[in-house]
């Protein structure tokens, strides 16, 4: 394959495919029809000299070659549009998507101010909330599949203290917040004081974005040598706060994030008996993006939606 004669718009529509794994939404996403995407991948194919993709039921599968590929891709294409860049972002006359990964919980708190910024301002801006199945949300950034991650990110902000300037992830704290036991009013273990015994001894809700039935109070009675019987692992706050308030399950959840269930009045909460650290509520955002006008915009929009001072959950 000569570069020389290469079809540079081929490359745009290769990168569409990876971000979104399919050809359906990568033509949506280009403004393309499907059968166009269809026929840009089939001559990227005969230029390579291989397969990018592989057919199957739920979408596009990328092999071995497209992984390799797609990071030098996306960083050229990434470059090339900062360069062309106008000057800018005109939220008012300029449409543009942004793709933010967060917990359901998180987009309920975030999402509703943000909104009211965004209409207030008539911006033409989308806004594509991605679901968030990680505590560490680089590797989406990495590849480009979201634009922006917000959560409690406590290794992959570690992670990036170590490597300080030389990180090509970038992060910004939001606000702060602090784990509490909720449980449903009227359950039996509201009256009384909430020993480490009585914590252990009752059954359980975790809330687990892998799956995983074990997080971090399992790891801090692990130090004091005790445990817990998980009942019920979910991956959605809103599940969790449902089946709390109609059972006599407990669940450890930020104070804050209780509105975010959407059963606060359903719901009371009580200090845990051992130390947890406090959650720490991170915007994350890669390097790339640092001065393209419209990802800056959205980032002050996002860091506006947190009132100074706002206890809140991730």
């Amino acid at each position: 394959m000569s570069f020389r004669n290469l079809d540079l718009n081929l490359l745009k529509v290769f990168d569409a495919v990876m971000a979104e794994r399919s050809m359906t939404r990568a033509a949506e996403r280009l403004s393309m029809t499907q059968p166009a995407v269809s026929h840009a991948l089939k001559r990227l194919r005969e230029a390579l000299g291989e397969d990018l993709f592989v057919r199957q039921a739920f979408g596009m599968k990328p092999t071995s070659r497209a992984e390799g590929l797609w990071p030098e891709v996306r960083s050229a294409l990434t470059r090339l549009r900062v360069a062309l860049d106008p000057g800018d972002y005109q939220p008012g006359s300029e449409e543009y998507t942004f793709r933010l990964a967060m917990a359901d919980a998180t987009a309920a708190l975030i999402l509703p101010p943000l909104m009211q910024q965004l209409e207030r301002m008539r911006a033409l801006a989308n806004v594509h909330v991605l679901p968030l199945t990680t505590r560490d949300p680089r590797s989406l950034l990495e590849q480009g599949e979201a634009d922006f991650a917000l959560g409690y990110f406590p290794t992959a902000v570690a992670a990036l203290k170590g490597q300080g300037d030389m990180a090509a992830i970038r992060q910004q704290r939001l606000y702060d917040s602090y784990y509490v036991c909720v449980m449903r009013r009227g359950h039996p273990l509201a009256d009384q004081e909430l020993t480490l015994d009585v914590f252990c001894q009752a059954h359980h809700l975790l809330v687990s974005f892998s799956g995983r039935p074990y997080g971090f109070v399992d790891e801090a009675l692990a130090a004091l040598k005790r445990s817990r019987r998980i009942a019920l692992t979910v991956n959605q706050f809103f599940t969790a706060g449902r089946v709390v308030a109609h059972s006599d399950l407990l669940t450890v959840l930020p104070q804050s994030f209780i509105t975010a269930t959407g059963y606060q009045e359903s719901l009371i909460y009580r200090p845990l008996p051992m130390q947890l650290s406090p959650v720490h509520v991170d915007l994350l955002w890669h390097l790339r993006n640092e001065d393209r006008s419209a990802q800056r915009w959205m980032r002050e929009r996002l860091i506006d939606s947190v009132a100074p001072g706002d206890n809140r959950a991730p």
